[in-house]
């Protein structure tokens, strides 16, 4: 008897649960369709209001300001003082000799480990971050194959600074991201601070951040680490502040009982329960650090981001593919390694065995020093081969052969993306406004209404209306086709387990791919057209979507869909029924993470024709133009800010 009444107790709960959450659920659904039908209705209101009373046309030139002739003038003024201003002689010169001589003592260091050295270093690194055993030969392989690549390519030198920078940036942005994380973690307040502050750095494209660390610092190695180490910072803050606030209750407390101080319970509990977030966070932080060494290439950075930028534009696509096929590798050989090194965070070591902790490291530093010993200079002359005419020569067969390319981008860019421009700028200044104030309000709250139309209305006070609808028009393009074959995919490899097995090596590999190297394939396929940076876009963007697709899917409550299925759904209504709107928060999440990867791409799209603000930011970092360049790159983040705050679904009300 008591059985059955606790069975039946348990019934009635799960029944008073399940009508609790439908009451929810429906009365959600109630609110935000009568949201919908309340703004639909001002917002008709509202256009036909301004259409009397401010007619139509672009942006008034009676509401902008130039900011180009201050800005240059800024520009002047830090390139005549820079060598006698105090500013300049006791604190920016000291960080600009420090960097370059760290970034050239690290390059000399590789250096005199000769070629034979740096690759055993490579090699036994990968292996002992993956465990020193059979687990670990697989990093160890892809890190020798990096580097032979990398060799036999002619590009050991290039890689050499490439490898330079990335150790110092990436020591510097590891450095800052973990106290950042730290305080994040430890203190609320600080929390809320910095959260706006690392989403707009999110929301940044690359290119935004080159802009005021040339103005500073000129063009060199200074202005590509500094900008380096602020854009790679962000995900190590992220991560260590997750990892500290994710730390088991239980273990905190029981170092607590057993009178550790607060300091103590940081080093002895907190940290080893956060490191496999802190290493994830390295990972993230190296692969964007890699990203942006390689573009920080158009400031004088040198490496093999200014092979690839020279061979882009002289439209040289043999030349770009030699030196991107060693970016890639090189970011393999990485994220092989530090992932490697976070699948193994603590995983107790076998007793007595020669093969972990310092011994191991021990080993690795003799094998080194070994090798360095033998004296072997740069990659031997004999030992490398050019690539670049077979590929130039197979570009041009493709070319001639596969027309279909070609004409497939003049056809998207004759129906798509024209149409698409000209209607962006035919829309009247501030109908534009009230739309994006419409989306974001129905996606979020009041405030991120108001911080969209404001960040659109200071791309109309920048006075470049114009090309940021031109580069919107793109973006939206891009986006479109990334979500369609991103939602497509998400889906079957949710529903295939076999296909998402098969899939995740490809989505790995275009994951590990810096911005740039996308630029070199598509400008053989497609030319040097605003298509070819929406093919890129879409192909830099489409991993993420697809992932956070399949997962999202893969998450929804396996009874819901049972209980469908018992009840005779199709498997067409299960899916259209049950698991997309169940997976509604993941299906918003992939869409802002496709506009912001899209955006980024888009913009270094300026280089391969993309035209619009993309170009005016390459032409003002290449002329010395920083006026023209500064404006178009604030436009950008003001864009992106749009973007974000029109995809990314806030809380009904704001904290």
């Amino acid at each position: 008897m008591s059985a059955t009444v606790t069975t039946v107790s348990k019934a009635g709960t799960a029944a008073g649960d399940a009508r609790t959450e439908d009451s929810g659920g429906l009365r959600e659904a109630v609110r935000r369709r009568r949201k919908l039908l309340t703004g639909g209705g001002v917002l008709a209101a509202l256009l036909v209001l301004g259409a009397v009373l401010l007619g139509g046309g672009g942006w008034p030139a009676g509401l902008t300001a130039d900011i180009s002739g201050p800005l240059d003038a800024a520009n002047d003024w830090v390139v005549d003082n820079r060598d006698t201003h105090p500013l300049f002689l006791y604190f920016l010169l000291h960080l600009s000799n420090t960097a370059t001589d760290a970034v050239d003592a690290v390059y000399q260091g590789l250096d005199a480990l000769g070629w034979l050295g740096v690759t055993v270093a490579a090699v036994l690194v990968a292996w002992r971050a993956a465990g020193l055993g059979r687990r670990g030969l697989r990093a160890a392989v892809t890190a020798l194959g990096a580097f032979a690549v990398c060799g036999v390519l002619g590009m050991w030198d290039a890689t050499l600074l490439t490898i330079a920078l990335m150790v110092v940036s990436v020591a510097v942005a590891a450095l800052l991201g973990a106290l950042i994380g730290l305080a994040a973690g430890l203190s609320d307040r600080v929390d809320r601070a910095l959260r706006p502050v690392l989403d707009t750095m999110q929301v940044m494209p690359a290119f935004a951040y080159l802009l005021p660390f040339v103005l500073v610092f000129g063009t060199g190695t200074p202005a590509a680490l500094f900008c380096t180490v602020i854009y790679a910072a962000p995900p190590m803050a992220r991560l260590t502040a997750l990892g500290l606030r994710g730390a088991d209750p239980a273990a905190l407390e029981a170092s607590a009982s057993l009178g550790a101080s607060g300091l103590q319970r940081l080093w002895t509990a907190r940290l080893p329960l956060a490191r496999k977030q802190m290493l994830l966070g390295l990972n993230q932080t190296i692969m964007m650090a890699l990203s942006m060494v390689v573009i920080a290439a158009l400031v004088g950075a040198g490496g093999l981001g200014e092979e690839v930028y020279s061979a882009l534009s002289t439209t040289d696509v043999g030349k770009a593919f030699t030196a991107g096929l060693p970016i890639v590798l090189i970011a393999v050989w990485l994220d092989r390694t530090t992932a490697a090194a976070g699948n193994g965070a603590g995983v107790p070591a076998p007793a007595g065995s020669w093969l972990h902790g310092g011994r191991a490291w021990a080993l690795v530093a003799a094998a080194v020093a070994a090798a360095a010993a033998v004296r072997t200079a740069t990659w031997p002359e004999a030992w490398t081969y050019d690539i670049s005419t077979p590929v130039n020569k197979a570009q041009e067969w493709i070319t001639a052969n596969l027309t279909f390319t070609e004409v497939w981008a003049r056809e998207f860019t004759l129906w798509v993306l024209n149409p698409l421009r000209d209607v962006l700028v035919w829309l009247p200044w501030w109908s534009v406004l009230l739309l994006v104030a419409a989306v974001a309000w129905l996606v979020g709250n009041w405030v991120s209404a108001v911080t969209a139309t404001a960040a659109m209305a200071a791309i109309g006070v920048l006075g470049v209306w114009a090309k940021s609808l031109d580069t919107l028009s793109q973006v939206l393009a891009a986006l479109v086709l990334t979500l369609v074959l991103g939602f497509l995919a998400g889906v079957l490899c949710a529903r295939a387990g076999r296909l998402e097995r098969w899939v995740r090596p490809l989505l790995d590999a275009m994951q590990t791919m810096p911005q740039f190297v996308y630029l070199i394939p598509v400008v053989a396929l497609f030319g040097a057209t605003r298509t070819s940076a929406i093919v890129a876009a879409v192909v830099y963007a489409l991993p993420a979507v697809v992932r956070i697709t399949t997962q999202g899917l893969r998450e929804v409550d396996p009874a819901a869909v049972e209980a469908s299925r018992s009840l005779g759904a199709s498997t067409r209504q299960q899916l259209f029924g049950v698991q997309l709107p169940l997976a509604r928060p993941a299906l918003q999440l992939a869409v802002n993470q496709g506009v912001v990867l899209v955006l980024a791409v888009v913009v270094v799209g300026g280089l391969v024709g993309g035209g619009a603000l993309g170009y005016d930011v390459i032409k003002g970092l290449s002329r010395g133009e920083m006026g023209l360049g500064m404006t178009a790159g604030i436009a950008i983040v003001c864009l992106g800010l749009v973007l974000d705050r029109v995809t990314q679904r806030t809380s009904r009300t704001p904290r």
